[in-house]
Formats: C-alpha cells, structure tokens, sequence
C-alpha cells in the first residue's frame, strides 16, 4: 500500500495502557527514542496489539511541530531531537527535514514561523507530536 503520510517510522510496542475507549500505546522507535500514540480501543483490539508487537507509526508532516530548544511545561510527550537536514520553503508553506535517530521526519510548518525561527541545515530542533496524531500500522 502507498500512503501520503511521509512519517513512517518503525518501531516495537513497549506498553499498552487501555482505558474505556482511547488507549494510549508506547511505541520504541528503531531509534530508540519512546513515542506515544493515542488511539481508539478498538484499533488495539483489531490490530492485536501488544507489548513486543512490531509496528510504524504514522504523522502526517501538517502534524509535526519543531522547537528550537526543548520546551518546558508542555502536555506534548513526544518530544524528538533531531537535526535540520534540509529546509524547502514556498510562497505560504515549508518543508524541514530532521534527521532524527533511526530515520527522518518531514515538517510542514508556515514559511513564516520557519523564517522566526532561522532554520537552516545543520540546526538542532525538537520535533513535536501531540500523541492523538499518532496512527499506527502493523508491520
């Protein structure tokens, strides 16, 4: 199957904590950063999750927010330290790569807030993602 969604890293289930309807699940990227996606019940039951299941996880580029420091005092758990690789910017929108450990992350931020921030390859960022923009496949 081809998919948009350029984010797709590979990973294992750590821990799944379900609750009545959303569960959250811990996923160790190849990496070995910890990402946590939160997704229905339903989707752990029909996917057979499990600690040791093999999976990717999936953000959409529109889903990935970039920090130039890691930030304090935020909900955000899934917090990834990279490295600017390449920054693409348009008229209205950009595109940065961040070499993270175990792969790369696509962002698609505003070419304004990409201009306030100064990004240019070689930068070190957090890539941000809000655990409920986390899907997850079976490998």
């Amino acid at each position: 199957m081809t998919m948009s969604i350029r984010n797709q890293l590979p990973g294992t289930v750590t821990a799944v904590r379900p609750g009545e309807v959303m569960a959250t699940v811990k996923v160790r990227l190849a990496g070995g950063q910890d990402l946590t996606a939160a997704i229905t019940l339903e989707a752990v039951q029909d996917l057979g999750l499990a600690e040791g299941t093999p999976v990717r996880a999936l953000v959409k580029s529109t889903e990935v927010s970039l920090a130039t420091e890691p930030p304090q005092h935020i909900s955000i758990r899934n917090q990834l330290p990279g490295t600017v690789s390449e920054v693409t910017s348009g008229a209205a929108m950009a595109t940065v790569k961040v070499a993270v450990d175990g792969g790369v992350l696509t962002s698609a931020i505003t070419h304004e807030s990409a201009d306030d921030l100064g990004l240019k390859a070689g930068d070190p960022v957090v890539a941000l993602i809000k655990s409920t923009e986390v899907s997850l496949t079976t490998a």
